[in-house]
């Protein structure tokens, strides 16, 4: 040390060495980020400009994560070439990158075509999370959760939809929790998010697939109808399609409907109804290319159902303000359930929960449910208004 200077503390060594950790072996200035267990979402649009949004739906601007842009560019570049499964480029000629780091945290960036490079960071904790915890925190009933555990124990095909940050994985965590940890376990995702492997106690017999871009030389993609086909091969007792992103919702929708019994997948859609045009727009974009009549009859079947699907479990969002100052929080729940009764030149499909004074689905006692008889033979305990 020079002469005069003071020794650092404890704490400042400590800071020092952690700074130089995540510097050689993490993501730098991100690392903090990336430790804290209270952030969902990083969105970077240059060194200087960072927002993050928390659990609760807080959303705030931070500090600088790069002491410039080319700095940034360069912890990117790092990272792709040390943090992922394999070594991918980011510079001019590869502007876009996608990413998984070791902690389950996807990495999405791109440069050259913005501005500024941007970078979103978007965590997966894996967490553990059952039926009774979202009844808990008011996500959905108890009556609900109560019906949706005995679909999932009579083999129903379920397809939960919602709009992008609903909580549609939340949902099908606590769902796949219902499953028998007996039952061997498939997944397919275009990035892992699920996570069920991280929790062997609950599920010990799991194979989780995961969608690959192609090589530099533009060969070597594994695309999400491949991978759904491949499960078919491994003697699953269930398979769980993450999200449904495209052509891959017919392979997921035939294989439903051959007998791969009590299937759950996710979707993007604004309206629970809208969840059938949404999976025959796909459908369209798949090798077979299906039109919207032959997608819904192969979503509902014939008359009475035996369709792929059964069931459509809609998740929604609202703003809402949390604390004493009014910063908008986010609340996310369970509206509507919809059952597939069959085809008549459109979907068939009763809505036997639906929105309630507090926006959570609750039971319509006006509509009867057909899969009835099986949900009570898996256990489920109707009200004494619920009609056969």
């Amino acid at each position: 040390m020079a002469a005069g200077e003071q020794p650092p503390t404890a704490e400042e060594e400590l800071a020092l060495a952690d700074a130089v950790f995540a510097r050689l072996f993490g993501a730098g200035r991100l690392q903090v980020l990336l430790d804290d267990p209270t952030i969902e979402n990083v969105d970077i649009n240059g060194c200087d400009e960072v927002f993050v949004s928390y659990a609760d739906g807080r959303r705030d601007r931070v500090g600088s994560v790069a002491g410039s842009d080319a700095e940034l560019v360069e912890q990117v570049q790092l990272l792709a070439a040390y943090a992922g499964l394999s070594a991918r480029a980011f510079d001019d000629a590869n502007p876009e990158l996608d990413l998984r780091l070791p902690d389950g945290t996807r990495l999405s960036a791109v440069r050259r075509v913005t501005a500024r490079p941007a970078v979103s960071l978007r965590r997966h904790r894996y967490p553990k999370v059952f039926l009774a915890d979202l009844v808990g925190n008011g996500t959905l009933s108890a009556e609900l959760a109560d019906f949706l555990s005995a679909v999932v124990r009579a083999r129903r095909n379920v397809m939960i939809a919602g709009e992008t940050d609903a909580g549609k994985t939340t949902l099908l965590r606590a769902l796949v929790n219902e499953i028998d940890p007996s039952e061997r376990i498939c997944t397919v995702e275009n990035s892992l998010e699920l996570g069920l492997r991280a929790h062997p106690e609950l599920h010990p017999d799991v194979v989780e697939l995961e969608a690959a871009p192609a090589n530099s030389e533009g060969v070597g993609a594994v695309g999400m109808a491949q991978l759904v086909r491949r499960t078919l091969r491994m003697n699953p007792d269930r398979v769980i399609v993450g999200e449904v992103l495209g052509p891959e919702v017919v392979t997921m929708l035939n294989a439903m409907s051959q007998g791969n019994d009590g299937s759950l997948s996710t979707i993007h859609a604004r309206t629970p109804r809208g969840v059938f045009d949404r999976i025959a727009t796909y459908a369209r974009q798949a090798e077979e290319r299906l039109d919207i009549d032959a997608t819904h009859q192969l979503v509902a079947g014939g008359e009475g159902g035996t369709g792929a699907l059964d069931f459509v479990v809609f998740c929604r969002k609202t703003r809402t303000p949390t604390t004493a100052d009014g910063t908008p929080g986010l609340r996310r729940l369970v509206s509507a359930v919809l059952e597939i009764n069959g085809y008549d030149r459109r979907v068939q499909a009763s809505e036997i929960f639906t929105p309630g004074p507090d926006g959570r689905a609750q039971r319509n006692h006006g509509v009867p449910i057909g899969a009835l008889a099986d949900l009570i033979e898996a256990g489920y305990e109707p009200g004494p208004t619920t009609h056969f």
